[in-house]
């Protein structure tokens, strides 16, 4: 009798487990509308050209490979809060804004959660829905006792919920922690506009409740970094205390790298030391100290100002071919009459395009067409190139004629 022997076998991650499927797939028309990573129309991973020239000043200028400190590369952190915050630089001397190294936007998303549990005793927290699936296990696993959710994608209307989203908002108990996407949400690609962002502050002030601002995605949203932060900015204008998280794995390329920040929003200098003590402990436990590679990539890049201009210049290439394919997915799907209306792939913005495919709808192409997808209809958009959009539209056009919802 094994000590595993009671362990039981948890369900596959669905994005993971569909590329394994996809990747085993022998058909020539596959194609990956899945996983959350930029695509080139040659339907290839994009080496984003400036993070390879600041890889190799990284490596010419690596001497050892000492420990960082816990909370990080200070280059680095100060550099991301700052692209995400605007000029802060006043604020983040005085240390009433900090960041920290994370592993990726998931990691700065599991230290905060933690963080909040711990020493602010929070208990609740809010989640679109839909939203990222894994925003429920890292708050659970980091010690939250209630999820909660607010009101976010009409089915009916394929658009924002605005009304319910409020009304969720302003049912929430004091000190509820709410989880919001600062652009691009995903998987919906539908943003509030900035009249709704300062409703939603409103009600956030009013009932005492707690931002983390998740901000996987600045740049990927309209191609310009200061409109993808204008939430989370006007939250920081309006004198909110909060917290934000970053990843640096879609708009550099960085996926693997785990490049990440944690932001810590306080309104007094006098609370800083506690709280960075504290925080430090959390990272100790968890995973003792950062790792170097990507940090330094993108401190490197932002610190530059000709790397940081290329960098800018390419994430706007980037976010045009992402246009393109959505309005030639639109004016595709329009053109063969497809069954319902197509103007929500092109009023939602970013990676991430939601359909409106039911999971009948989504299991009838990947079987019959061998196209690739999440069961609730979450498309990545940059999986669409000039050579599959035709084949795509017309694959869903004949599955909503043919397939119940």
């Amino acid at each position: 009798m094994s000590i595993f022997s009671d362990v039981e076998e948890a369900q596959p991650i669905e994005v993971f487990h569909l590329v394994k499927v996809f990747n085993e797939d022998k058909d020539p028309s596959k194609v990956n509308l899945t996983i959350g990573a930029y695509r080139t129309d040659e339907g290839k991973p994009y080496y984003i050209p400036v993070v390879k020239e600041a890889e190799s000043v990284v490596l010419d200028g690596t001497l050892n490979h000492e420990y960082l400190p816990i909370l990080g590369l200070e280059s680095f952190t100060k550099a991301a809060s700052q692209l995400l915050l605007g000029d802060i630089t006043q604020r983040q001397e005085e240390g009433t804004i900090f960041g920290v190294q994370s592993i990726s936007g998931s990691g700065a998303l599991r230290v905060g959660a933690e963080f909040l549990v711990k020493h602010l005793k929070c208990t609740t927290f809010y989640y679109s829905i839909p939203t990222w699936e894994n925003h429920h296990l890292i708050f659970m696993t980091s010690g939250f006792q209630d999820a909660k959710t607010y009101r976010y994608w009409n089915e009916e209307t394929r658009s924002l919920d605005f009304d319910g989203f409020c009304e969720d908002l302003s049912n929430a108990p004091e000190n509820a922690v709410i989880i919001l996407h600062g652009c691009a949400h995903n998987p919906t690609g539908l943003d509030p506009t900035e009249d709704q962002w300062k409703k939603i502050a409103e009600i956030i002030k009013e009932h005492k409740l707690i931002p983390f601002f998740d901000n996987a995605y600045q740049g990927f949203a309209s191609g310009d970094l200061e409109k993808d932060a204008w939430s989370v900015r006007y939250f920081l204008s309006q004198g909110f205390e909060f917290l934000c998280s970053q990843s640096f794995a879609k708009n550099y390329g960085l996926y693997n790298e785990r490049a990440g920040n944690l932001t810590f929003v306080l309104n007094s200098v006098e609370d800083v030391k506690a709280v960075k003590s504290q925080v430090t402990m959390i990272v100790r436990g968890m995973y003792s100290n950062p790792p170097n590679h990507g940090a330094r990539t993108v401190s490197t890049i932002l610190n530059n100002n000709l790397f940081k201009n290329e960098w800018i210049n390419t994430l706007k290439l980037m976010t045009d071919r992402i246009k393109v394919m959505r309005k030639s997915l639109r004016e595709n799907l329009e053109n063969l009459g497809t069954t319902g209306t197509w103007n929500h792939i092109t009023d939602q913005t970013g990676m991430f395009s939601y359909t409106g495919l039911s999971a009948s709808h989504v299991e009838y192409l990947r079987n019959k067409y061998h196209i690739y997808m999440l069961r609730s209809g979450r498309i990545n958009i940059c999986g669409l190139n000039t050579n599959n959009i035709k084949y795509v539209a017309e694959a869903i056009a004949d599955t909503l004629l043919n397939v119940a919802k």
